[in-house]
């Protein structure tokens, strides 16, 4: 520091120079300024101190919420169900005759055969044999029989002029008869073994598709043998839909079905024909059959899903958004009194891409939370806010 000294009435006076005045004046300028910025802060917190400021009310501390009023609307009743495909009516075909050796097969699988129609031919060799004797026996059982009735002729013309008694007459009658009677067991006999022959033959009992062939030429078969061919009669198919017990009392024959098999994207229409009269007990479950029209893709032994369709009802409808689930079940959350949330146990009816049906839970005039669920608790108070286009939620 710069000091000039000098005496004045004995006392020693300091005098400033240059570089201490600037100093100086620096330290009035930020003095200045800490209190500038102290005396705001102290404004502040006067006039917004805890005591006087506006307490929150409960509304504004509550969640908003979307709720919607879902009415009720006429909703198609759909059951899902999966199960097997099979024949409606499957036909096993066997030996119907006394068997032989197989000489020809002529038909495969997946082929279609009119009633009737030979399927495998068995060797005939012996019994061809034989009803030729048998029919040979007919031709001598007849010419017997035009003999004898020549001989009654003559003896009736002879017994009129006395050279034979009547009782001889008698006795050619009796014989003409027998050989009549021998004819016509001749005729019998051919005719039952000519029957036999014919069943040789493996036919179709009815018109309609191959499945299955288990038999090859050369093969022996008998009347033990088993099954020979497995048919589809008319080629008519079925779904088999494994329903649950509560499911397959909603059912009735002549619903509509859709069927889609495992690896193939197409569907293919139907109507149930037949609704099972009895439940597994083991599974709880019963067999409703969906029958469809012949298709390739329709393999029986394969596996399918199916949709039933079934009369329309009255259901409420509402986004997926707004059904939560747990280990209780399905659930949506509702706007109660006094706007509080409350839990409400649904079950779940036909589900589409847009919406689900409440098939039990739900009268549809209850305010249903929309969305954001899962955010909330039973018991807690919320600010209910109607989507557009439902009815007016009431407080």
């Amino acid at each position: 520091m710069n000091y000039e000294s000098g005496s004045l009435g004995g006392e020693r006076l300091a005098i400033e120079g240059p570089d201490t005045r600037a100093r100086n004046r620096r330290r009035w300028i930020i003095g200045g300024a800490l209190a500038l910025v102290l005396a705001g802060g102290g404004g502040y917190a006067l006039t917004h101190r805890g005591g006087d400021a506006p307490a929150m009310s409960p509304a504004d501390q509550a969640p908003t919420v979307t709720v919607m009023v879902p009415g009720s609307g006429s909703v198609a009743r759909q059951i899902n169900a999966t199960g097997s495909l099979a024949a409606k009516r499957e036909m096993p075909v066997g030996v119907a005759g006394e068997g032989g050796m197989v000489t020809r097969v002529l038909v495969e699988p997946g082929q279609w055969v009119a009633a009737g129609e030979v399927l495998a031919v068995v060797d005939r060799s012996v019994q061809a044999q034989t009803a030729a004797s048998l029919n040979a026996q007919i031709g001598v059982a007849r010419s017997d029989l035009v003999l004898a009735q020549q001989e009654l002729e003559r003896a009736q013309q002879l017994v009129g002029r006395g050279f034979i008694s009547q009782a001889d007459v008698q006795r050619r009658i009796a014989t003409r008869d027998a050989a009549a009677a021998r004819l016509k067991v001749a005729q019998a006999t051919a005719a039952e073994q000519g029957a036999r022959n014919r069943r040789l033959d493996i036919r179709a009992p009815e018109a309609g598709l191959i499945l299955t062939r288990q038999v090859e030429p050369g093969q022996i078969i008998g009347a033990t043998t088993g099954t020979l061919f497995r048919m589809a009669k008319g080629g008519e198919m079925e779904m088999r839909a494994q329903l649950a017990e509560a499911d397959l009392a909603k059912v009735r024959v002549g619903d509509g079905a859709i069927v889609t098999p495992v690896g193939e994207s197409r569907s293919f229409s139907g109507h149930v024909w037949q609704v099972s009269p009895v439940i597994d007990p083991q599974t709880r479950q019963g067999i409703a059959r969906i029958q469809l029209s012949y298709d390739p893709a329709l393999r029986p032994g394969g596996f399918a899903s199916a949709t039933l369709i079934g009369g329309a009802s009255n259901e409420p409808q509402l986004p997926q958004s707004a059904i939560l689930s747990d280990d209780r079940g399905n659930f949506v959350y509702i706007v109660g009194k006094d706007n509080k949330v409350e839990r409400r146990n649904v079950r779940l009816g036909t589900v589409t891409d847009r919406n689900v049906a409440i098939a039990e839970g739900l009268t549809g005039n209850e305010r249903v939370i929309r969305s954001a669920g899962a955010f909330l608790n039973p018991g807690q108070k919320v600010v209910p806010v109607v989507e557009k286009g439902t009815e007016k939620a009431k407080g």
